[in-house]
């Protein structure tokens, strides 16, 4: 099921992502002169472009790399990848980081891609584009599993909403806490408070989807779902111990009473099952979609 569906569907949502992600690119060139003028006025200006420029090296810089090529700050490269200057960086200091960036930054800039630079015409319409596109499809290459997952989970909570509307569950209304929700209620990417081992402090996790079965009485919880799929085998098995913290969290705040279950599609073995099993986690297939009635929706 998984493989269908990533052959069907994969392509075409990492299509969509890349060429958001070039105008976002062609943007940033056009900002920086075609990236005949990154300079440090810019990144102060627009930190987010930092990312876009990394990928436009030759080769790509990975965030650890451009760090230690240009000799800055790792807190300031951290948060110009989340599109920010640090408040609290010395001016100097500041000043002299982002010009050794705009300095590495033009002299690895990728030659091959930006032909221009080598000329005294800029780039043509069509080289443009063809430079956003492949600097776009570096940034997506870097982050090509996230996009696979994202579109996964969101096919697999609309194949969720789609059975539980079939059996006469509404969607919840907003700002409802998940302790509050009325009967027959269902929603998405909700917000679950847990007190933290140790400190006692209470924070939020997040949920995938949480059902409030129909005939639930009051001061019931909801049945709480992490939508999860892979492509292969090892991943899931580095991220098992995900849902054992979770699971853990609500337990030790919510009692037995806390059900936590997976819905999975893909790539997962013994090995994994039998970890989450372990930990008194149970879990529905997607193909098996029916069998979440065995849990009392």
């Amino acid at each position: 099921m998984y493989n269908d569906w990533f052959m069907k569907f994969a392509p075409a949502a990492y299509r969509e992502t890349r060429a958001r992600t070039s105008l976002d690119v062609e943007s940033t060139l056009v900002k920086s002169g075609n990236l005949a003028r990154v300079s440090p006025a810019l990144l102060r200006q627009e930190p987010g472009v930092l990312p876009t420029l990394r990928m436009s090296a030759c080769p790509p810089l990975a965030v650890d790399r451009l760090i230690g090529l240009a000799g800055v700050s790792r807190n300031l490269v951290g948060c110009m990848e989340s599109g920010v200057i640090p408040k609290r960086m010395n001016g100097v200091a500041l000043d002299a980081d982002l010009v050794k960036i705009a300095r590495l930054v033009m002299r690895m800039a990728d030659r091959d891609i930006f032909v221009w630079l080598d000329r005294n015409k800029g780039p043509t319409e069509a080289e443009l584009r063809r430079a956003a596109t492949i600097v776009a499809d570096r940034l997506c290459g870097a982050v090509a599993n996230p996009i696979i997952r994202n579109a996964q989970e969101k096919r697999q909570l609309a194949a969720i909403a789609a059975w539980l509307t079939k059996r006469g569950y509404k969607p919840l209304a907003p700002d409802i806490r998940f302790d509050a929700m009325p009967p027959g209620t269902f929603g998405f990417h909700m917000n679950v408070p847990v007190k933290q081992a140790g400190s006692g402090l209470t924070v939020n996790i997040p949920v995938d989807a949480v059902v409030m079965r129909k005939k639930s009485e009051f001061g019931e919880l909801p049945l709480l779902i992490e939508a999860k799929s892979a492509g292969d085998f090892a991943n899931v098995n580095k991220r098992r111990k995900e849902e054992a913290t979770k699971v853990n969290q609500l337990r030790s705040t919510y009692g037995a009473k806390a059900q936590f279950i997976l819905f999975l599609c893909g790539y997962f073995d013994g090995g994994y099952l039998g970890y989450e099993a372990a930990e008194g986690i149970d879990w529905v297939w997607e193909h098996r979609i029916a069998e979440l009635a065995e849990f009392g929706v």
